[in-house]
């Protein structure tokens, strides 16, 4: 998702691409004492709207404590103050959400309640992170350090020698919309709060967290205001509190805060049930809990730099989404009424347009149980709420980005063997999604011009409609949004085959065919079409309108399910060739990748809405390099490949654009693997040379047999790149793809690589085939 317009990647930090994909042979050095989390830099995106946090916790925790700089989603590296430590952070995301209940530490007597104004300064120098801990020293000499557990936030400060150390728990103000809030002094530990908010981009229904707060001392003072009016002694108040402690003996002061979406009881049973450990052990067992998952993925090969970047990307890709039940397993649904979670974990957060593309798909391989569980937690939000999320935060539906991604990441978690138990319940809610909108009272857009597009085969593009409602952007997006519709209608069409519903299987497939409607002859691009059915907007398909963040140059390979077809419409496989190498400026990436990747890609005289060039920060374009697969041109997809890898580094700028919930992170760790997901919702999964000499990958029995899976390339670098020949457990393999089933049955998939292109996989047959 990029609501704000992309800032130019900077140059500071930059990896050239011999750097990263040049690297020696050997097998690469452990880190120090072996910890994976050595490798793991949270800093890495927190500049030049990578938008990520580089704060406190746990794999998919519900907690995510970092501090927030005025930057609008939390965190900048390069802003030099911090207006509090607050709970709630998405990793990547392009516009305000969360920072709930921002807590900082001061000196003297409170006499401003705007945190802009008592924000503290700070300095790199005195800041470290790693997975699962944050801490930095204050310019006022109080240090902060940070852990967390899945529910609560665990916060240390360690102030000068005075009687007036002060915590300020600002519940009136965040990162999105204020609403109503409410703050009580319990006793002298405890401060509960209630926060009501709404926000992100263009604004959602309120939603209410809950938060109890615990000190592992007494205060000896405390108040709270109200808007500017601070008031001494106070218990309650509606926007803040001030707790004060005497350090001129012990200087630290530890708390913990646990948060519940549910009601203040939850936050409370959250407390007991993971509170009350010091902030030393909840530290360790946060680094224990990101190291058993970083160890699921063991690569050698690459230099550190390769495998620090690799490592973080990795880290990031396990952020999202996030534990939406309390510890009693209860947990607030889309009604707003309160459900229980029986036999599975609720989840919440779901970045559909970003991740259905990469992050689901890695999730699906390296943590089938969690993912299990955020695909029930998605039937569920249809179940409670009347219908399918299309971007949803915690209890409410944002509505915001194009088409319908939550039928290919449903579909790809009922390919992927997720969905046992739950197949038929799924299948209903994606075919009403599918064939229907939703009731007007609902606060759910659904396939926004649905009806347009299944009476007539496309969805119009419409400039100056009035929005219904919050988010509404289909008609304004109607060629995109065709070309999503499509695609989410292919691989429905292949869950109802193998379930038996051969009528809506044969319907959906027809549907899939609907890219060919908005295809243009006289242009041969895609092209937005009007109400009335005529073609519109600038027939540049540089300067294309109707297309969600992107021109028709960038959406043009969005046709994963047929690009046999696609193919064909624009002349065949010479002409996409041809449009491919100048999409990719590709005799300008052989002779200086990554100069191509920052300064023609990136760099270039470039905006959404008028580029003929490949976009690799944005999702449109994320399976576009694999399109070569299907041409029989394999080694171009790993020249693009590798050049595009180039632009993640171990620096602050180092992500490509907004991570988005981990799923820019995800593209980098599944190509750096050389396995990639080239038919999202399906289970087919595209080969390139990775970039490791070897990855061992530790999998689930319960969905891999095998437990295990390793993928070697033995002296890959950025010179010896192409692949030679692949083998599966020995087996000589010639197609330029994987199905989930293949990667069930098998130990290894070996990569002979060498300085030139080869002829494997250069066959018609070897091509990923269009779906049925």
């Amino acid at each position: 998702m990029r609501w704000t317009r992309r800032l130019r990647l900077c140059t500071a930090g930059v990896v050239a691409a011999s750097a990263l994909l040049a690297a020696p042979a050997a097998r690469a050095a452990e880190p120090r004492d072996g910890r994976l989390t050595d490798l793991v830099n949270p800093f890495i995106g927190t500049e030049n709207e990578g938008n990520t946090f580089p704060g406190a916790a746990v794999p998919f925790g519900m907690v995510q404590l970092s501090p927030d700089t005025g930057h609008n989603t939390g965190y900048d590296y390069s802003w030099a103050h911090i207006r509090g430590f607050s709970l709630v952070h998405l990793s990547g995301v392009g516009c305000g959400i969360g920072g709930d209940l921002p807590v900082l530490p001061t000196t003297g007597d409170v006499t401003q309640t705007d945190y802009a104004k008592y924000a503290a300064g700070f300095s790199h120098d005195h800041e470290a992170a790693s997975p699962g801990y944050y801490r930095v020293g204050l310019d006022t000499g109080i240090e902060a350090e940070l852990t967390a557990t899945e529910r609560t936030g665990v916060q240390r400060y360690t102030f000068p020698a005075t009687d007036k150390a002060n915590v300020l728990l600002n519940a009136g103000q965040s990162l999105h919309k204020k609403g109503v809030s409410r703050v009580e002094i319990l006793d002298d530990h405890t401060v509960r709060t209630a926060i009501t908010g709404s926000g992100f981009c263009q604004g959602t229904r309120p939603y209410t967290v809950y938060t109890i707060t615990r000190f592992d001392r007494p205060f000896t003072a405390y108040g709270t205001w109200d808007g500017g009016t601070v008031t001494a002694g106070s218990t309650t108040g509606a926007d803040g509190a001030y707790v004060r402690f005497d350090t001129t003996g012990d200087r630290t002061v530890e708390a913990t805060t646990a948060l519940s979406y549910v009601d203040a009881a939850g936050a409370a049973g959250n407390l007991r049930a993971e509170g009350g450990r010091s902030f030393d052990a909840v530290r360790e067992a946060a680094r224990r809990s990101w190291e058993n998952r970083l160890a699921k993925v063991r690569v050698q090969g690459g230099d550190e730099t390769l495998r620090r970047t690799f490592y973080s990307s990795l880290y990031r890709s396990f952020l999202a989404p996030n534990v939406g039940s309390d510890a009693d397993r209860r947990y607030r649904g889309w009604d707003q009424k309160v459900h229980r979670a029986e036999g599975f974990t609720y989840y919440q957060n779901w970045s559909l347009w970003d991740t259905y593309r990469t992050q689901s798909q890695l999730l699906s391989l390296l943590a089938p149980r969690e993912a299990r569980d955020m695909a029930i937690s998605v039937v569920k939000v249809s179940e409670d709420g009347g219908w399918l999320p299309k971007w949803g935060y915690g209890t409410v539906e944002t509505n915001i980005m194009t088409g319908d991604p939550v039928t290919p990441f449903l579909t790809n978690a009922y390919q992927q063997g997720l969905l046992a138990g739950y197949e038929e319940r799924a299948y209903r809610a994606l075919k009403r999604n599918a064939d229907g909108v939703p009731p007007a009272d609902s606060p759910s857009l659904g396939r926004e011009a649905n009806r347009e597009y299944i009476a007539n085969g496309f969805a119009p593009y419409v400039k100056d409609r009035p929005k219904a409602k919050p988010g509404d952007s289909d008609y304004h997006q109607g060629a995109s949004a065709t070309l999503e519709y499509a695609l989410a209608d292919a691989v429905l069409a292949e869950m109802a085959r193998d379930l038996g519903h051969d009528a809506d299987a044969a319907r959906y497939a027809s549907r899939a065919q609907n890219y060919r409607n908005i295809f243009d002859p006289s242009t041969g691009f895609f092209r937005a079409r009007d109400a009335s059915g005529a073609f519109t907007g600038p027939a540049d398909p540089a300067q294309s309108v109707g297309f969600h963040e992107g021109t028709s140059w960038q959406y043009q390979w969005l046709v994963p399910q047929d690009l046999p077809g696609m193919v064909d419409l624009i002349g065949g496989a010479q002409a996409a060739d041809a449009r491919l190498d100048s999409f990719f400026a590709y005799d300008q990436l052989l002779k200086d990748p990554a100069k191509t990747a920052r300064e023609v890609w990136v760099n270039g005289p470039y905006d959404y809405y008028n580029a003929d060039k490949y976009n690799p920060q944005n999702e449109p374009d994320l399976i576009a390099p694999y399109t070569y697969l299907s041409i029989g041109r394999p080694w171009k997809t790993t020249d693009v490949v590798h050049a595009a890898l180039t632009l993640f580094t171990d620096g602050p700028t180092g992500m490509t654009g907004n991570d988005d919930l981990g799923t820019m992170s995800a593209w980098m760790v599944l190509s750096s693997i050389g396995i990639f997901p080239v038919q999202p919702g399906y289970d087919t999964w595209g080969l390139s040379t990775p970039v490791f000499d070897r990855v061992d990958l530790t999998l689930d029995r319960r969905y891999y047999p095998r437990g295990a899976l390793s993928v070697t390339a033995p002296g890959t670098s950025a010179t010896d790149r192409y692949t030679q020949s692949v083998r599966t457990d020995g087996t000589p393999h010639d197609s330029a793809y994987l199905t989930t089933g293949d990667l069930r049955s098998m130990r290894r998939i070996s990569f002979t690589v060498g300085p030139r292109p080869s002829e494997w996989a250069t066959s018609p047959e070897a091509a990923p085939p269009a779906l049925k």
